[in-house]
């Protein structure tokens, strides 16, 4: 257990006009009823920050020496604290550093400023305890520390490791300061937090974006250069070229950012490099025109505007972001196709955020899209629940996998969800394939990583063939590790009209899914499933079509704290959605409607790190 300490504070009234706090190493000064100066004159490592998530955020500049070395947003504690976040001293050991403080709210005086719960609380420490404080905080999901984590960025592969970078506020739990976070894995379950990797400068916040190794030395950094690119969100969305020669644990912004501006909204740049041109390709999203901008570049500096993909096609009412673009084999066939993934938002297939995609042909400059039997080109879905976004692959992954990460939450309620310690985790690792459907057009499948096999721990249940009626068949599911589990099994419905699971507490919250085979789809229902009450959008039915070559249907079930993700047929439709149960799910109850139908091959495996 980390010891965080407070240095004693005293009040000291200097003018009726200005009131100050001085403490051993921090003096606090009221300028006004809403500015503030905190000088910090230890050499602590820490100064520990209460947040109040109820409140605006207050803007604090960062003075050393004299000068602004940087901006960030905090919601410091007016009434009371929910949880506190460090702001690290170390870079300014020896330093004169003030925190220019101005807060958003209404006061009537300096007086009424003072008593601000914040002022009272402010720290000093040398660490910072991140042990996890959340009943609802996944086992086997990466998560941050602390703070609020949005889309994943920039993730490569390199040396046995992969690296994930994602859109994170280290200054609270809820959206602010954008910042590239930093985890890496040797296994795709066991991750490691290192510091942020990219922080905000004068140009803006630091927004999604994607990483590579420059392994033909093109950028002129060095050959196997980690090379990143991403959005300068400031008053503009600008895109910007930061490298690594440490393998990604830091990186040098180049100094002649942006390396590529526009005249409109423009931002998540997705770049790889395309060894048929023997050029970096670059997918731009152009959110408000709801399409990608596809350039080429020589070096990663100058740009050329090659073409436009997207208007007019396949969901439009959201803004789209977060491009990605790959090339995969079709199994069970000789050919090749291009995947481009469109996250958008909303006007996901049940509100909110969503993850569209297009399978079509590229050329180094031309995406041209597939399109079906009658010259249309569809709206295609990579996950049909409400908690899969900002879905983005891994570049240089090994064996030509293509190995990619959601952020497993939704805008309509991300903020809002039931935590406060960390808000957000991401999906599962997953590996996208192509298939060739019965309507002969090509789709992506997503497959949990092989590497989640290791999770398996005892064999719970393990049942080869059940007959299924109108009475539940009822399986006890694991009590360890906050009952998360992984349940497979394999449906033939036979004459019946539906078969429905259900998966139930002892406090009669369930999660019901019913598997309709007349219609070919399956259906995930939460509105009992819990904690359903933070949000309007967040009860709610979702309907994936099942993607079947007969009527028999197998799942693959991942159930954590607060998520469950299905994947049906071999991967061929998947499902992530979010769940707050008030107590673990102990059963999973089988029966059907209109006939009888038959379960076979269950398992059901206790999970453990």
């Amino acid at each position: 257990m980390n010891l965080i300490f407070r240095k004693g504070l005293t009040l000291m009234t200097i003018t009726a006009a200005s009131l100050g706090c001085f403490a051993d190493d921090i003096e606090i000064n009221h300028l006004g009823p809403n500015h503030t100066y905190v000088r910090v004159k230890g050499d602590d490592k820490l100064l520990i920050l209460p947040i109040q998530e109820s409140i605006d955020d207050a803007r604090i500049n960062v003075l050393v020496e004299g000068k602004i070395d940087r901006t960030f947003y905090a919601r410091l504690a007016k009434s009371k604290t929910d949880y506190t976040v460090p702001f690290d001293l170390s870079p300014y050991k020896g330093k004169n550093v003030i925190l220019d403080v101005v807060a958003n709210h209404s006061r009537a005086s300096v007086r009424e400023a003072q008593d601000d719960a914040c002022w009272s609380s402010i720290t000093l420490s040398d660490s910072f305890n991140t042990e996890n404080r959340e009943k609802y905080r996944p086992l086997f999901h990466h998560t941050p520390s602390y703070g609020w984590m949005n889309d994943p960025n920039g993730m490569f592969y390199k040396d046995g490791v992969w690296h994930l970078y994602y859109q994170w506020n280290p200054f609270g739990s809820k959206w602010q300061n954008m910042t590239w976070g930093h985890s890496t894995s040797t296994d795709l379950i066991n991750w490691e937090h290192h510091p942020a990797a990219i922080l905000p400068n004068g140009i803006g916040t630091v927004f999604s974006g994607s990483s590579a190794i420059d392994r033909e030395n093109s950028a002129g950094f060095g050959k196997d250069a980690v090379l990143a690119m991403y959005t300068s969100a400031g008053d503009s969305q600008t895109q910007s070229l930061a490298v690594s020669h440490d393998n990604g644990e830091t990186f040098d912004i180049y100094p002649a950012n942006p390396v590529l501006a526009l005249d409109s909204e423009a931002r998540d740049p997705n770049m790889f490099w395309n060894p048929e041109t023997k050029l970096w390709t670059l997918i731009l999203a152009h959110p408000l025109e709801h399409e990608m901008l596809i350039f080429s570049s020589p070096d990663m500096k100058e740009w050329t505007l090659q073409s436009s993909f997207g208007k007019g096609l396949g969901a439009q009412k959201g803004v789209w972001e977060c491009p990605d673009l790959f090339q995969l084999p079709v199994a069970g066939t000789n050919e090749k196709k291009w995947v481009l993934i469109c996250n958008i938002n909303p006007d996901g297939p049940f509100g909110g955020s969503g993850i569209q995609y297009f399978i079509g042909d590229f050329d180094g400059k031309t995406f041209v899209p597939e399109t079906d039997a009658e010259g249309k080109v569809s709206t295609k879905w990579l996950d049909f629940g409400k908690d899969n976004y900002a879905l983005v692959s891994w570049s240089d992954a090994p064996e030509g996998r293509r190995a990619a990460i959601g952020w497993m939450s939704n805008w309509q309620y991300a903020a809002d969800v039931p935590t406060m310690q960390y808000r957000s985790a991401n999906t599962l690792p997953l590996d996208v394939v192509l298939f060739k459907g019965k309507d002969g057009q090509t789709y992506a499948s997503t497959t949990p990583a092989p590497e989640l096999l290791k999770l398996r721990d005892k064999l719970i249940v393990n049942v080869g063939k059940a007959g299924i009626g109108a009475k539940s068949k009822v399986y006890n599911l694991p009590t360890s590790n906050s009952g998360v589990c992984e349940i497979n099994l394999d449906i033939d419905p036979k004459k019946s009209d539906k078969v429905i699971l259900s998966l139930s507490n002892t406090q009669g919250e369930n999660v019901e899914m019913t598997y309709d085979p007349a219609a070919a789809t399956f259906s995930f229902n939460r509105e009992n499933s819990g904690i359903v009450d933070f949000s309007k959008d967040f009860p709610a039915t979702t309907v994936a079509p099942t993607f079947g070559t007969t009527s028999r249907l197998s799942l693959r079930i991942f159930i954590d704290t607060s998520s469950i993700e299905i994947f049906g047929n071999n991967g061929r439709f998947a499902m992530t959605n979010l769940v707050f149960p008030n107590s673990p799910y102990t059963r999973l109850s089988v029966s059907s409607q209109g006939g009888k139908a038959e379960i076979s091959n269950l398992k059901i495996h206790s999970l453990s790190k």
